[in-house]
């Protein structure tokens, strides 16, 4: 396996748990390397349903070790309450948990400049965030005003950061009647938390370094989607960090040499959370089969998903952004029952066709699409490709083409045991 990259490669929500969870059966180390508590991963092993926002999905695999890199945004309270759960349930006995010291927490101050930022948008503005704050963070981020994870672990320091950051949204939070957060307050609950996360708390870069050079294998976790990219996604209705394949290198601390292979996760359709263009969305018939059979809510807000066909030229420039070595196609399965299954090849406007992909005027643009057939048939429970019916492989088999890279894993179901692995 060596270093392996797992990324979506559509808006987020493409099914990049359960894949992690695959792939982790064969891993040493999984990482996650940026986002924040966003995002969710849903996976579903023996029937039990399993939602993380923060840790990574490989933790439900005994004995792995489990990093969150300090590309992440951090909510502590929600880190602590996502591993008391664990505990509960004993997934947490057996597996070993490293946080990153340089990782940027949130703070009551980024939740409320969310909030407050999202309520004053004009009604044509609106990102649709997830108000968790994850925004204002990375801000301070760069800034040069946040607080990291091992800033917790020194109370002094702390109320020095937390005192500065107040300092200067005071004004801000003033001006919109917000109450603003007591210092004391905010240090002697942080501090507290960081007291609970403290055996965890680590240098991870090197810890990542010295597993690679003892041949350890090690996964890497990608949150949302490569449409989402603060660079090169649908801007401005995208996350607060990159989230290609690529970001990993900075999100953890690796050299882009140190990733053998990425594999970039497909929904068998497409959907999208929040605000933003969506060229192949669809409001009829086949936007609600797809958002009832594939239960499209998102698992962090419980937000029902705009859905609608793959778009492939879409897709085209995220596999390219991520130097994608494989794909792995989820809910196939949710397609069943179509009698016909429409895929975005190309752009027009005034009838004229669009080169590449204008992020900047999705919204213009009317999808060329590329028509197959569609099957009756109940998938959920084939375990090979011979096991589909002919017009789903021919499905995957075109979605490869137009893609110009392999499938390396097909999902037909949300189970664990629902995956089909393809050998290259």
């Amino acid at each position: 396996m060596g270093v392996v990259a797992v990324v979506g490669a559509q808006w987020g929500d493409e099914g990049k748990g359960k894949i992690v969870d695959h792939l982790a059966a064969e891993a040493d180390v999984v990482v996650r390397f940026q986002g924040g508590n966003n995002a969710g991963h849903t996976l579903i092993v023996n029937g039990k349903k399993t939602i993380f926002h923060l840790i990574p999905s490989g933790i439900l695999h005994p004995g792995k070790v489990c990093v969150l890199g300090q590309g992440m945004v951090i909510n502590p309270q929600v880190l602590i309450e996502e591993l008391d759960r664990l505990r509960a349930s004993g997934d947490l006995a057996q597996a070993k948990l490293a946080i990153s010291d340089r990782a940027h927490v949130i703070l009551p101050h980024h939740l409320a400049l969310d909030r407050l930022r999202e309520e004053r948008k004009s009604s044509t503005v609106p990102v649709g965030t997830t108000l968790r704050g994850i925004g204002p963070t990375y801000e301070d981020k760069v800034g040069r005003r946040g607080v990291c994870i091992g800033d917790l672990l020194k109370p002094d320091r702390l109320h020095t950061l937390v005192t500065e950051a107040l300092n200067y949204y005071r004004p801000i939070l003033a001006a919109h009647g917000e109450p603003e957060p007591n210092v004391d307050d905010v240090v002697s609950q942080y501090a507290g938390f960081g007291s609970e996360l403290n055996p965890y708390i680590t240098d991870t870069t090197e810890l990542l370094h010295q597993c690679i050079e003892a041949k350890k294998r090690v996964l890497l976790e990608g949150a949302q989607g490569a449409l989402l990219d603060i660079d090169h996604g649908t801007y401005p209705f995208v996350t607060s960090s990159n989230t290609i394949a690529g970001a990993a290198c900075a999100g953890i601390g690796l050299g882009p040499t140190a990733i053998g292979s990425v594999i970039a996760v497909i929904k068998a359709y497409t959907t999208r959370v929040g605000g933003g263009p969506f060229p192949t969305e669809n409001e009829g018939h086949v936007g609600s089969h797809l958002q009832k059979v594939g239960v499209e809510y998102g698992s962090t807000t419980g937000r029902p998903r705009r859905c609608g066909w793959l778009d492939a030229v879409a897709l085209k420039r995220a596999v390219r952004l991520s130097g994608a070595t494989g794909l792995a196609i989820t809910k196939l399965d949710v397609l069943s029952g179509l009698d016909t299954i429409q895929v975005c090849v190309g752009y027009s406007t005034d009838g004229k066709a669009v080169d590449g992909f204008p992020a900047a005027e999705l919204d213009k643009i009317q999808p060329e699409y590329l028509s197959f057939a569609g099957w009756q048939e109940d998938i959920s429970h084939a375990r090979s490709l011979d096991a589909l019916p002919q017009a789903a492989r021919d499905y995957l088999q075109g979605i490869a083409e137009l893609l110009h890279c392999p499938i390396s894993i097909v999902s037909v179901g949300p189970d664990r045991e629902q995956t089909i692995p393809i050998p290259s």
